[in-house]
């Protein structure tokens, strides 16, 4: 229900249970991944509407840790929430009040925006709005034609730094070549600097850090942070209005450019491997820092351009591997410093030795526990580490990427993986393509263009009806719906 004429607008001016009803029903229907129900009940069922005032709804929320959650990953989905149902001038207020029945102590907690102590019981407006009109959306500042210098959202996030990259033995080369760049960008062996490993293992937080390190000591410096698929998309908006050249023009003009998961392009985007291609070379030759991310090391990536593969290793390649058990602990440790957490050490022991993957799962099962914790009103013993752990290793499962969809549906239908990129009109590979893409929706949390993109260079309409296409016959066919059946048991091994 939208709300933005003047009548509708008093009408609801104490309706704020209604209001804040509305917003949940759009976030459950918007919340996407395998756990959305959980997601859900745990971090937008225990929010209490308290107000509303004007355009701003005030909601109560349980704890400083349960706000932040909220704010690092639900800010925008909170935001286009509360825009389609107050208008684009709505903002949201949070107000955290804390169960006196958590502990017989009193216990204090930092809160990030305000810079001083929240007492236990006390509820506190926290001075953070979400604004309708507080986009976080890049812009692409490179449409201006002629521009010799701009002020660039280098797109760095504030918490990626090397102060809390906890270093090891896993990661000593990377973060060493990392500081050694950043106090010197372009002027030393590492350019480019290519970060390669496993899912989790800290190679975005390294190369934000990097950037960040490389904005301190040198403020005057053009850094610029950019995803593979953003650039992707970036070039494709340029070729569709025209802007090509001034594209390029802006790449051009960076210090230190960061492009994160390169790895996507494998197979696929072969004028966007170009025009990057370009732009290496003249950043390279203009003495300026190149860091790349990758999955894979460079002989390792498949279905790159072989004289882009050759140009990532002319600096340093620094593989991050998965974290030994001390500096599992140290990551904990650092964890809940940051957080104001206290946890005791047979706890942390007990997460470092049974969370042995990367960082990001470790990471998440901490914060799993933190919540139950939080939410239920329980102490934190190794008794509750136990029983949260042996359910997060039983829920965790193989990360499913596009490329994994594609080489799973090629696989059952025995055909080769590169028919799904040509333009080949033939059934068998229409029908693969239909149901790598609507796998890739149901299990990804990736755009339609991106997946139209990697199932044969599609845009986002032929993905809408290919997932069209593809429920209508698991309703009709029979055999269609043995497929997708077969498929999702597949992706559920």
């Amino acid at each position: 229900m939208n709300y933005n004429s003047e009548n509708d607008m008093k009408n609801v001016q104490n309706d704020y249970q209604r209001v804040w009803d509305d917003c949940l029903e759009f976030i459950k229907d918007n919340l996407t991944g395998k756990e959305n129900e959980k997601v859900f009940s745990t971090w937008f069922e225990p929010i209490v509407p308290v107000k509303l005032d004007g355009s701003t709804l005030i909601i109560q929320v349980p704890s400083p840790f349960f706000y932040e959650w909220l704010e690092q990953n639900y800010a925008e989905l909170l935001k286009r929430a509360i825009q389609l149902t107050l208008g684009n001038q709505a903002c949201l207020q949070y107000s955290i009040v804390m169960d006196k029945s958590i502990a017989d102590q009193p216990l204090t907690t930092q809160v990030p925006s305000g810079g001083y102590q929240l007492p236990r019981n006390k509820p506190l407006d926290i001075p953070r709005n979400i604004n309708a009109d507080d986009s976080r959306v890049f812009p692409n500042p490179f449409v201006i034609p002629g521009i010799q210098k701009v002020r660039v959202n280098p797109q760095l996030s504030p918490s990626y730094t090397l102060h809390n990259y906890v270093e090891g033995e896993c990661n000593r080369l990377a973060r060493a070549a990392g500081y050694a760049v950043a106090e010197k960008p372009g002027k030393t062996a590492f350019n480019p600097l290519m970060l390669h490993g496993g899912v989790g293992l800290g190679k975005t937080h390294l190369a934000n850090a990097i950037g960040l390190k490389t904005k301190e000591l040198h403020p005057d410096m053009t850094v610029l942070y950019v995803t593979s698929e953003q650039f992707m998309q970036q070039y494709m908006d340029a070729g569709r209005n025209g802007t090509t050249s001034d594209f390029v023009h802006f790449y051009e003009m960076m210090d230190v450019l960061i492009v994160d998961d390169i790895q996507f392009w494998s197979n696929k985007a072969g004028r966007t491997q170009e025009a990057f291609f370009h732009i290496f070379n003249t950043l390279h030759q203009a003495g300026k820092q190149i860091i790349i991310t990758s999955d894979k090391a460079p002989s390792e990536l498949q279905g790159l351009e072989t004289r882009l593969t050759s140009r990532l290793k002319w600096g340093l390649a620094a593989e991050l591997l998965p974290p030994d058990v001390e500096t599992r602990m140290s990551i904990l440790r650092q964890k809940l410093a940051s957080d104001g957490v206290e946890m005791p050490d047979e706890v942390i022991e007990y997460i470092a030795y049974n969370i042995n993957t990367n960082v990001r799962e470790l990471e998440g099962a901490l914060i799993s526990l933190m919540a139950q914790s939080s939410l239920n009103h329980r102490d934190i013993t190794i008794d509750l580490a136990r029983q949260m752990v042996d359910k997060f290793v039983k829920s965790t499962n193989r990360e499913v990427t596009i490329d994994y969809i594609q080489k799973v549906v090629c696989d059952y239908f025995n055909i080769p993986i590169e028919s799904i990129q040509t333009r080949t009109r033939k059934r068998e590979i229409v029908q693969a393509r239909q149901l790598t893409m609507y796998f890739a929706k149901k299990l990804t949390k990736s755009s339609l263009a991106i997946i139209g993109l990697q199932c044969g260079n599609k845009d986002h309409a032929t993905v809408l009806h290919a997932c069209k296409t593809v429920a209508n016959l698991a309703e009709t066919d029979k055999q269609f719906r043995l497929w997708i059946e077969d498929l999702d048991k597949k992706f559920k091994e």
